[in-house]
Order: C-alpha cells, then structure tokens, then sequence
C-alpha cells in the first residue's frame, strides 16, 4: 500500500513507473489521456471557499477532501483510489446501515430522556416539597440546557480525535448521570445531573450528521437523514407517553432506571457494532501504519494539516462559533430552527398542564396527548423523507449538485407549524372535544420534521468535512431556545390564554415563514458571500 500523490487525477506509482519503460508515442497517448481526464474533473469552484459542490456523477469519490496542491510528494499518505473500501463511503451497505441504525437509536434516546419525565413533575414537586412552577419546567429545559453546552466541545474534539471515541465516552457518561438522577436526594442535585446527562446526550444529535456525510454519498444522503432528524422529534414525543404510565404505576425514579437501561444496552452495541467512519482519522492511521511498517517517519496522511496540536484544537474549538458569527446562512438556519426548537418544547411543557387542567386527564393517560405531534412527525418523515433525494436528484440532473436543493420541504413546513399552533390554541380555549387540539399538534409536527431535516441536510452537504461543527452552531442556539422559551410558558398562558397565547407564536412563525424561500432562492449567494475560513 504505497504514499500517493495529491493530484486527484495523476496515475498511481505502478503506472508512473510503466511509463519509464514505455516508448515516447505510448507516453504521448498516456499525456493525452490525463489531459483529457484533468478536464472532466475540474476542481470545484467553491473548494476555495471552504463549501464543495459535489458533482452527483462521482458517488464514490464524494468524499474526497477538496485538493488544493498538485505537487509530486512520495511522503504524501492517501487513499488506493476513489473506491478505496478503507474509506467509509465506500464500506458495504450492512456496515454503513448498521452505523446510521446504532446512532439515530441513540439520538432517539437521549431526546426521549429530555421529555419522558415530563408528566411525572408533580411527582417530583411533590417529594421535593415545592410549588415552583418555574422549577417544574426546568426540571425538563435544564437538559435542554446540556443540548447547548455539550456541542461546544464534543464537535471539535470528534473532528480531531475521530467520531467513535466520542461517542463511547458520552453513552458512558449519559448512563452515569442517568443513574444519579434515579437516586437523586434532593432538587438541586437532580438538576445538575440532568445538565449532566444533557451533556452527554448532546453527542449523537451534534456528530451524528456527520457520520452520516462520513457514510453516505451526497444524493442518497436524505433518507438517513430523514431518519436520523426523526430522533429530536420522536424520541421528545414517545417519552412522556411512556413516563406518564411509568410515574404514575412505579413512581419517578423508575423513569430514570428505565432510561439507564436503555442507555446501557445502547453502549454495548455501539462498543460492538460501530467503527470510526472520519476521513482523516482513518488516512492518519493509514499514514501510522505505513510508517512502522516501511520505517520511513516522514510519511504523511494527505489531510494532515501540519500544524500544531494545540493550534489545531483551538481552530477546531471556535469554529462552531466562526460559523454562527461569520457565516449568515448558518446564523439565519440557526436562528430559524432555534424559535421552532423552542415552540417544540414549550409545547412538552405546557400540553401536560391543558389537558389535564383542560381536559382532566389522569397521570397516565396525558402522554397520549403527545402523540399528534409524534403521528405528525412520522408522516413528515414518509413524505419528505421519500421526496428529497427525488428532488434533488431531478433539479441537479442537469447542473451541478448544490446544498441548497435540500430546501424546498421548508416551504410548506414553514406554513404547517403556524397553522397547528392556530388550531391548537384555539380549539383547546374553547375546550372543543380533546381530539382537535391534538389534531393541531399533529400539524406542527409535520411542519417540524418539514424543518429539521432540510436544515440538518444542508448545513452536512454544505459543510461536509466539517459537519459536525456545522450542526454543532445549530445545536447551540436551538438548544438555548428549547431550554429557556418554556420558562415562559405558563406566564404567557396566564397572561394571554391558550388561544392568544399560542396565536401570538404562530404570527411570529408566520412573519419568518418567508425566510425559508429567501434560504431556498439565495443561499448559495449568500453561502459564497460570506464564505469561512474553516
């Protein structure tokens, strides 16, 4: 397995050296080939800028980092080709399939740990002698909380130190304050270790997506990340259904038993199952292995930057950050997804207290009401899920392959969520029958899905190497309204009521409905506008 060169058109070694041996004519027709291949792969113009198109023509070599030297080097590590099968891309699709299945398992399972307490909190007040309602909802946003914290350093620790170590560390950590919260003594002890268990659980929802680009190509990506964008929603969803009837028959703490179980059997088979999927991770080790093997320390990975480690982590450290504060579309996205992260969750909070206050629904049975919002998102997902490589597969046929194809599911997603918060607040104020409040959320979670999964799509096509930090900066905002905007909750019902308190959240959703066809039709000017140095 020889050091190759960088040129992403050059022939390999054996054929250079052929070539040695060739007579001149035989040479000529070879230069005429490579001429002619150096042509049809043209470097992309955006390499520069940091945001590749990929051309959807070249599955296999998706993957490849954008090339910026031409340069013979022998020490220079790099893949045996575009179909390399070290290359995750290029792995089979058991092994693929079965990393996507391990980590959107695990980024259901930590949102579900977010929500599945929930409807047991009087549980909690109750036991912990409080009346606080501002500290009943915290008891769910403080997790939230960890969502904004976590990324801010598990994204450029996982694009130095490779995916997997990651992973393993934080599903450990997620079991171990899983488990402190069951045996917590007191309130103030119970939300730390839910920030705690925030923390980790924000490992798969901010690296997650970039496994998946690791994965998968480009044009096939939108159904793994359909499936993946599933957890934030379903996973919230199918929690308290699960903790309405868990409190109520074997108390609060069995909740976090339950979900420390869950967490552990997820640990075993991610240890067992999944496998490092990074680019230059994997070239690095490559690079390693060849140096021990040939005792020639000059060899290097291709990718390797050649910069100190220190420097490297503190670019990698803010760079999350350099794309919220440089970049508009990423900032835009973020601010976007962040107020529809936030309806989300003020709804959890708040749907406990309607419709056992509204509708007089025991412990148990108020989960159920989560539900519109889970059927919802599951048939966002069978819609968009289905249409969005179709759709980009059909608008790129004749063009390049751009990120912003991915867009289109926000436009109706955009209408969608102001229509059910309408629906909701207004059939839940005049106390119509339970089932039409529940029809409305059913809406809003087709609108969310119809806006989570474009959004992470296209923040991992633009940013493919650096995925990770891309949904990291989102995570971060998003996770900063998904903690804070239900504190407000219950004032702002109290204040406004049901009707004008939901009706104010939908103007708000209907005056940024627009955005999503400015993102839609100028993105890519303003992606190369304000392109960052990554």
């Amino acid at each position: 397995m020889a050091a190759k060169s960088p040129d992403p058109v050059a022939l390999d070694d054996k054929d250079l050296d052929r070539d040695e041996t060739n007579t001149s004519s035989h040479s000529a027709s070879l230069s005429e080939k490579e001429q002619e291949e150096r042509s049809i792969r043209r470097l992309d113009p955006d390499v520069e800028h940091g945001i590749p198109v990929i051309d959807t023509t070249e599955d296999a070599d998706e993957k490849a980092p954008p090339v910026t030297t031409v340069d013979h080097d022998p020490n220079i590590v790099d893949w045996d080709g575009p179909n390399d099968p070290e290359k995750a891309i290029n792995w089979t699709n058991r092994k693929k399939w079965s990393n996507v299945a391990i980590i959107s398992s695990v980024t259901f399972l930590t949102p579900l740990a977010s929500s599945m307490v929930a409807p047991a909190t009087p549980l909690i007040m109750k036991e912990f002698h409080s009346s606080n309602e501002t500290i009943a909802s915290f008891i769910v946003s403080i997790y939230i909380l960890g969502y904004a914290l976590g990324p801010l350093f598990l994204a450029p620790c996982s694009e130095i130190w490779g995916r997997l170590p990651i992973y393993h560390i934080c599903n450990f950590m997620f079991v171990i304050w899983t488990m402190a919260c069951a045996l917590a003594p007191n309130m103030g002890s119970l939300l730390v270790f839910r920030l705690l268990a925030g923390i980790a659980g924000s490992c798969p929802l901010t690296i997650g997506g970039g496994s998946i680009a690791d994965l998968i190509v480009q044009e096939k990506r939108g159904g793994a990340m359909a499936l993946f964008a599933l957890g934030p929603l379903m996973g919230p969803v199918i929690g308290p259904v699960a903790g309405g009837y868990l409190g109520e028959d074997e108390g609060w703490r069995w909740i976090f038993w339950v979900i420390t179980i869950a967490g552990g059997v997820a640990l075993f088979f991610s240890v067992i199952f999944m496998r490092e999927t990074f680019e230059p991770v994997l070239l690095e080790r490559r690079a390693k292995r060849l140096r021990k093997e040939t005792g020639n320390p000059e060899l290097r990975s291709k990718l390797d930057q050649g910069i100190p480690m220190r420097d490297f982590f503190i670019r990698a450290l803010v760079r999350p950050t350099k794309m919220l504060l440089f970049s508009p579309i990423v900032l835009l996205l973020s601010i976007y997804m962040a107020v529809v992260y936030g309806y989300l969750y003020l709804l959890f909070t708040t749907l406990t207290i309607v419709f056992e206050g509204q509708y007089h629904f025991s412990q148990g049975t108020v989960g159920l009401s989560f539900l519109g919002i889970g059927i919802g998102s599951m048939t966002g997902l069978v819609i968009f899920g289905a249409l969005s490589d179709k759709v980009v597969k059909k608008m790129s046929a004749k063009g390049e392959m751009k990120p912003e194809y991915r867009l289109p599911p926000l436009i109706p997603g955009s209408l969608l969520i102001p229509i059910g918060l309408f629906w909701y607040g207004w059939s839940a104020d005049k106390g119509i029958h339970w089932i039409m409040p529940i029809i409305g959320t059913l809406f809003v979670g087709l609108g969310l899905l119809a806006t989570f999964m474009p959004v992470q799509t296209y923040l991992v096509d633009a940013y493919h190497m650096h995925a990770a930090s891309a949904i990291a900066a989102n995570t971060v905002l998003r996770s900063l309204m998904g903690a804070f905007l239900p504190l407000a909750g219950p004032d702002m019902y109290a204040a406004l009521g049901l009707g004008w308190g939901n009706s104010l959240l939908a103007f708000i959703a209907l005056a940024m409905a627009p955005m999503s066809w400015v993102f839609f039709r100028y993105g890519e000017k303003i992606r190369k506008k304000y392109p960052v140095k990554l």
